[in-house]
C-alpha cells in the first residue's frame, strides 16, 4: 500500500512539474505577433495644392511567428481606389532597443484602377523600389519603427522605410 501511494504522490508531482514547464515556456518564448491597422494622408509634391495629388493611404499589417503580409491600399480623396500594393515575407528580427521590425518580402501583388488617374506617387515609389529589389536581389526588405506608443489606447505611430512614411497605427489584438 505504501508503495501505491508513492506511485501516485510521484505521478502527481510529475504532472505539476510538466504543466509548470509548459507555461513557463509560453511565458518565456511567446509567439510574436503584430497586427496594424494604419493611415495616412499622401501629398504628392509635383501636384502643389491641387486635390489630384492629395491621397489616403490605408496600411494592413500581419507578422505571426516568421511569417508577414503587408497590404497597402490607396484612396481618392472621393474615396474611390486609386491601386494595391500586397508583399508577403517572412520576419527577420525585432530590435528591442530601436522597437524595430525588419522584413524580408518576396512576393508582391499590384492592382491599378482602369482609368486614365496616375498612381499615387508613394505608389509608384514603393512599386519601383520594391521591383527593383525583387528582381535584382530576389528579396525587398522594409521595417517599421514604432516612434510613439500608447497600449492604453491601442496606438501608435510608426515610420515605414524604405518609402519613409509616417502612419498612425491602430493596434489590433
Amino acid at each position: 500500500m505504501n508503495r501505491k501511494l508513492l506511485w501516485g504522490v510521484n505521478s502527481i508531482i510529475l504532472v505539476l512539474l510538466i504543466i509548470s514547464i509548459s507555461i513557463s515556456y509560453r511565458y518565456l518564448n511567446p509567439s510574436e505577433t503584430l497586427m496594424l491597422n494604419c493611415s495616412s494622408e499622401l501629398f504628392d509634391r509635383h501636384k502643389g495644392d491641387s486635390d489630384k495629388g492629395r491621397h489616403y493611404l490605408l496600411v494592413d499589417v500581419i507578422a505571426r511567428g516568421k511569417q508577414a503580409q503587408f497590404n497597402y491600399r490607396y484612396f481618392n480623396l472621393d474615396g474611390s481606389s486609386a491601386g494595391n500594393i500586397r508583399m508577403k515575407g517572412s520576419l527577420l528580427n525585432y530590435d528591442s532597443d530601436a522597437n524595430r521590425y525588419s522584413f524580408s518580402v518576396k512576393t508582391k501583388e499590384e492592382s491599378e484602377v482602369e482609368d486614365d488617374q496616375r498612381q499615387p506617387e508613394h505608389m509608384q515609389y514603393l512599386s519601383y523600389v520594391s521591383s527593383f529589389n525583387l528582381d535584382n536581389k530576389g528579396m525587398h526588405n522594409l521595417s517599421i519603427e514604432t516612434l510613439d506608443l500608447d497600449e492604453q489606447k491601442d496606438y501608435a505611430i510608426v515610420l515605414f522605410q524604405p518609402s519613409n512614411t509616417v502612419c498612425g497605427c491602430r493596434l489590433v489584438h
